[in-house]
């Protein structure tokens, strides 16, 4: 593979496994599902896994438009979404975690470079404040890259964090407001997507 913009003679693109190479994020930190039920997934996940909820959004209409999960003691490690895009039982996507915001902006000049789909971000989120980046890999799955930091939940008594329907709706704490393919898009795709 070439780089645009480079002669006929360039070296083709070489994948190395230096760490320096690419993004290189730290660890893969979440994934995030999608569900025409997240009452019945969080069901599911408490019964049969064993998971604690650790955050929610609350509809106005009484049901639960996500929820976050946790097996071990940081804050989640699997949430699960409310489908809007027609699918079922879809992947909305995987993230991967930096060190620091500055991997972000870099990721995205990388992305840019090599012609990935930058889907939206660098942006904060309203919910959790957590810098991010999204893009669509070339198979079409969402790759979040993001900088939380590693939050821990050590308090045996931990309630849930409720977030309103209206919070949800803020989308971005900064930044572009959250695009419509959002919540639409997910693996594997339906007609549309």
């Amino acid at each position: 593979m070439k780089l645009k913009g480079q002669g006929a003679d360039a070296p083709a693109l070489k994948n190395t496994s230096s760490a320096f190479t690419g993004v290189a994020p730290r660890r893969l930190d979440h994934l995030n599902l999608l569900s025409a039920d997240v009452r019945e997934f969080r069901r599911f996940m408490e019964t049969c896994l064993g998971s604690r909820v650790t955050e929610m959004i609350q509809l106005d209409n009484g049901r639960i438009g996500g929820c976050w999960f946790t097996v071990n003691n940081k804050t989640y490690d699997l949430a699960c979404t409310e489908e809007h895009g027609g699918g079922h039982a879809r992947l909305h996507h995987v993230t991967y975690a930096t060190d620091q915001r500055e991997d972000i902006l870099r990721a995205a000049d990388i992305f840019l470079q090599h012609g990935v789909h930058i889907e939206t971000g660098p942006h904060k989120h309203a919910i959790q404040g957590t810098f991010f980046l999204y893009v669509w890999e070339p198979a079409g799955n969402r790759v979040e890259l993001a900088n939380a930091g590693a939050r821990l939940i050590l308090d045996p008594d931990w309630e849930p964090v409720v977030w309103t329907e209206t919070e949800r709706k803020k989308g971005q704490a900064w930044g572009l407001k959250t695009i419509d393919t959002f919540h639409t898009h997910g693996t594997p795709p339906v007609r549309n997507d």
